[in-house]
């Protein structure tokens, strides 16, 4: 199995998908690869702006992009995909689209099979037993918060430390600390920004210039580096 979880498409003041695309170009490999891309999470902007959005980028490191709206099947162009990208915007929307093309099975089936996939924001949340960890509002009902479970914990991306100032409301630890306090059994990777996680040969290691914030029910919060082995996340 190979994944490369994405916290954020953008970096403040940088171009769309322009920090991550050398770590997606050494992921896919240095032969083109025509990837399937799922724009289901956009929601203010459409599905052809999105997919010419990534193309660009990926066109950039030497990939192409189809995007899934275009197929009439969409369980077989994902049967027939070289790669899977799932891309960012609000997870609610996208995994109601997801679960409503019947695209669970299929997806986790290719993913486990040795497809890889690649997923920013939204398309992380995707990736993980349920979207309970998203920061998105529900916008849409899907018909379950079940999700592709490619990986046995969660993950909350664009995870932030700072309480913005007059802000009286929960932060996002608070935020993260209810949800395991409710489910003890799961594991919660806040993906701080600039960050990723990549997972092969059953191992999983943290990219990019800060540490992830890791959570579980009854032990104190750890702060774990790229210097650190996460695997073992992967075994719970």
């Amino acid at each position: 199995m190979r994944l490369l979880l994405i916290s954020n498409s953008t970096n403040s003041g940088e171009p769309y998908l322009d920090y991550p695309k050398n770590n997606i170009r050494d992921f896919l490999g240095e032969k083109t690869v025509k990837v399937l891309f799922i724009p289901y999470a956009a929601v203010t902007f459409s599905y052809n702006d999105y997919e010419k959005k990534v193309a660009e980028k990926f066109n950039e490191i030497g990939h192409k992009i189809a995007s899934i709206h275009h197929f009439s099947d969409p369980v077989k162009a994902v049967r027939e995909a070289e790669a899977l990208a799932v891309g960012g915007g609000n997870t609610w929307k996208l995994l109601k689209t997801i679960r409503e093309n019947r695209l669970i099975e299929i997806v986790k089936k290719r993913v486990l099979g040795g497809m890889p996939y690649i997923g920013w924001s939204a398309g992380s949340n995707v990736a993980c037993p349920t979207i309970m960890t998203t920061n998105d509002m529900p916008v849409v009902e899907p018909d379950s918060f079940s999700s592709f479970n490619l990986i046995p914990f969660q993950i909350n991306p664009h995870y932030l430390d700072a309480n913005p100032a007059g802000h009286a409301g929960e932060t996002r630890e608070q935020r993260i600390e209810e949800f395991i306090e409710v489910n003890p059994a799961v594991y919660v990777v806040g993906l701080r920004e600039g960050t990723m996680l990549l997972i092969e040969n059953r191992k999983m290691r943290l990219v990019g210039p800060r540490k992830a914030r890791v959570f579980k029910k009854g032990a104190a919060a750890s702060e774990l580096g790229p210097e650190d082995n996460l695997s073992f996340l992967l075994r719970h």
